[in-house]
Formats: C-alpha cells, structure tokens, sequence
C-alpha cells in the first residue's frame, strides 16, 4: 500500500498554526532591524564590504540565547523583568536600570523616527521634520487606541516591510561565492574602525529594550490566552517552552538575514563603487539610487519606514512595561488609556520626546553614539541579572533554566561585557 502524500488542503492548517506559534519572538527579532540598525549595517556594509559578515554567524545563538531567558522569564513568573527586579532585588539596581532604558530609548525613538522622516523626504519631498512628528504622533495614536489582539496583529504582519531588503539583494549584483565565504572565514582588521564596526553590529543586534519587550509580550499572551503563569501550572511547560524556542529562533533567524541582506547589499553596490562614508539609513538609500537604480533605491526607503513602524512602538512599549512594572503598577496594550494610565502616559512621553529631539536640532547621529554608550552601560549587568532571575526557584519555582541554556546565556553576557569594553577603549 503506497502511502498518500500530504494533501494541499492540509497547506492553510499548517501555516495557520505557524502563525498562531509566532508572535513576541518574530516582532522582537524584526524590531532589531530598526531603521538606526539599518544606518550601521549600510555603514558597515559600505566601508567594510563583506569582511564583518561573520559576526553575524556568531551573534545569532546568542541572540537567540538571551532572548528566550527573556521570554521565559516573562511566561514562567507571570511579571516582566522590572517586576521581577523590584520582587528579588534592591531598588538601587532597579531605578538606575529602568532610568538608563528611558534614556537610550528616547534617543534611539528620536534616530528612528528621524531616519523615517528622511525616507519619506526622499519618497515624496517636503519637510522632514513635519513627518517625523506625524510619524510619531500616527505612532502614539494606534498603540494606544488599538486594541491588543488587533494590535499584535498589525505588529506581526508589518514585519513583511523587512523583505524588502531581501529584494534589494537580488537586484544588487552580490558575488555570492565571496559573500559567503565571509560567514565562515573572519577577515579581521587590528584597527579602531573595524572593533567600532564589530561593537557596533552586537551592540545593535542584543539590545536592552527588547529584553523588556519580549518578556512584557508573553505577559500580554498569557492574559489573552487567560492561562496561569508556568511557575503555578509546571504541567503545561512543555508546550509552551517549546512555543517559544520556534517563536525566539524564527524571529532572531528573520531578524539576522534581514541584517546580513543589508550589509550584503550596501558591499555590492556602494563598498564595490567606493562610496564609504554612510552615517545614516537614508544616506544609503539616497546613495543607491545612481548604482543599483531606481528600484533599490525606493525599496531601501520603504523598509527605513516599514521597520520604524515596527520598531517605534516595540521601544516605547519596552519603556512603558518598565516604567510601569517600577512604579508597582499593572499595565498592558489590552488595557483602556484611562485605566492604564501611566502606562500609555509613558508611550506618549517618549515617542514625542523623541520626535522633539529632532525639532530642537539634536544630531540624530551623534544621539545614536550616546544611546550606544548608555545601551552598552546598561546591558551587561541586565544581562547579569536576568540569568540571576532565571536561576532563582523564588522567581521561576521548579523551571529554572538548565545547565545548557545558562551556558549560552552566560556565554551572552560575556561577549557583550567584552563588546562593551572595546566600544570604550576605542570610542572613549
């Protein structure tokens, strides 16, 4: 008897499942190609070519790593990272955390509605500074008067503005076999430039706001799922850590390509022509368009606004979770704006002072290098203190993590510590 193969009509059901899988982990991983990311893989790509492209090999389980103890910090305790800080630890440690995560976040809101505001510019003309205040408030707007269901939803479906740059990959000429070659074989400059270029894509790829993120995310899947945190039900861990390993890897994976299809793109057109001074994502987008056509040159435009629309609400959402979770207080994107009130009051705060600081003449680029700076401050000992969290059976009961995950989580936090300290012994 010759068994049947699959039947088409199976196809929908799989794929509907998938996508029931995915959510915090695909966003989270998509959001980390914010249209500032986007300005430092162009650069990288562009004065480097192909060299730096193995970094990404290397990032990619550690990303992944630090991302899940994020996640499964949020769905094991039921309480995002800044509640779990406030339960377990000393204040001290809480309030300086969550007040250097405000301040890295409105700069980098700022940078990437500012890189919006010149995609658009370039689009369609006009004033740059008026859209970027427009994207802002369009962005205030749906996080807080869109339901959460409705909401994530959007979320999810926006990370399709990424393949974009996918697109401008095949229209640029790549030698392939060189580019590949590049993942497995380091090309290593003992250079300033080249560690401020390597600091930079891990600074960019493991970033604080999307640890508060993805952990505040599980929450609000919990709650609309109406289950009971995993540290009270141990029984349905299985499932549901296995949900979010697919949801964590497909996201860090999408989020990954993405980058190495940037860099890939910026080394096949610009490096290969010779233009190597890039400081931002529209300055890219704009040098493209000569090289690699008209095509490009839009398609490069319309994912600096696609992602910044991803990204915006996922920064100002991580702050909103923090800030909430400091003060003692319950706040989600489920909630009414007036029983949630310091919580969407945080959304609205940063975006707009973020959108401001372009108004009063800020340079969005020497901003980026001092939300670096303040990221590369706060990350480690986050990171620290998250592996802490999930060690801890007062915080996670019987699922604390395994011996295996720490490793890699631990691991994590040690290239970060070593990634910080070139930033400063370079940039400093």
């Amino acid at each position: 008897m010759v068994a049947e193969a699959p039947s088409d009509e199976n196809q929908p059901g799989r794929i509907k499942r998938l996508l029931n899988v995915l959510g915090p982990g695909l966003v989270t991983g998509a959001a980390d190609d914010d249209p500032s990311g986007i300005g430092t893989h162009s650069q990288v790509g562009a004065e480097f070519g192909y060299s730096l492209s193995w970094t990404f090999v290397l990032s990619f389980p550690l990303m992944v790593a630090i991302q899940m103890v994020a996640a499964e910090i949020g769905r094991v305790t039921g309480a995002g990272i800044a509640r779990n800080l406030r339960r377990h630890y000393p204040r001290p440690i809480l309030h300086s955390m969550v007040g250097l995560l405000l301040v890295a976040n409105i700069i980098n809101l700022g940078a990437d509605l500012s890189a919006m505001g010149a995609a658009l510019q370039l689009l369609m003309g006009g004033d740059a500074g008026l859209y970027t205040l427009l994207f802002g408030i369009v962005c205030v707007v749906a996080e807080i008067w869109l339901n959460y269901p409705r909401y994530a939803s959007i979320l999810k479906w926006t990370t399709l503005s990424l393949f974009t740059y996918i697109a401008v990959v095949m229209v640029a000429k790549v030698p392939w076999r060189e580019a590949l070659t590049s993942l497995v074989v380091p090309d290593v400059e003992w250079n300033a430039a080249y560690m401020t270029a390597l600091v930079a894509i891990l600074g960019t790829t493991i970033s604080p706001y999307l640890f508060f993120w993805q952990a505040g995310q599980e929450i609000e899947e919990q709650h609309r799922h109406h289950a009971k945190p995993l540290c009270i039900t141990p029984r349905e861990a299985g499932p549901e850590l296995k949900r979010i390993r697919i949801d964590t890897l497909t996201g860090m994976a999408f989020s990954t390509l993405v980058s190495l299809a940037i860099v890939y793109a910026t080394a096949a057109t610009l490096h290969a022509h010779g233009i190597r001074d890039i400081e931002t994502s529209a300055q890219a987008a704009e040098a493209l368009r000569p090289i690699a056509g008209d095509m490009a040159f839009a398609l490069f435009a319309l994912g600096i606004i696609g992602t910044g629309l991803l990204a915006v609400p996922v920064l100002a959402g991580s702050a909103a979770y923090a800030v909430t979770e400091m003060a003692g207080q319950a706040g989600s994107l489920d909630a009414k704006p007036l029983s949630a009130k310091l919580f969407y009051g945080t959304i609205a705060v940063t975006t707009l002072a973020g959108a401001c600081l372009n108004v009063i003449g800020i340079d969005p680029v020497k901003a980026l290098y001092w939300a670096a700076v303040v990221n590369g401050v706060l990350a480690v000992p986050l990171m620290a203190v998250m592996m802490l969290i999930v060690r801890n059976p007062r915080a996670m009961g019987r699922l604390t993590l395994g011996r295996r995950e720490s490793l890699m989580g631990w691991a994590a936090t040690a290239v970060m510590a070593i990634a910080t300290a070139l930033f400063f012994a370079f940039q400093l």
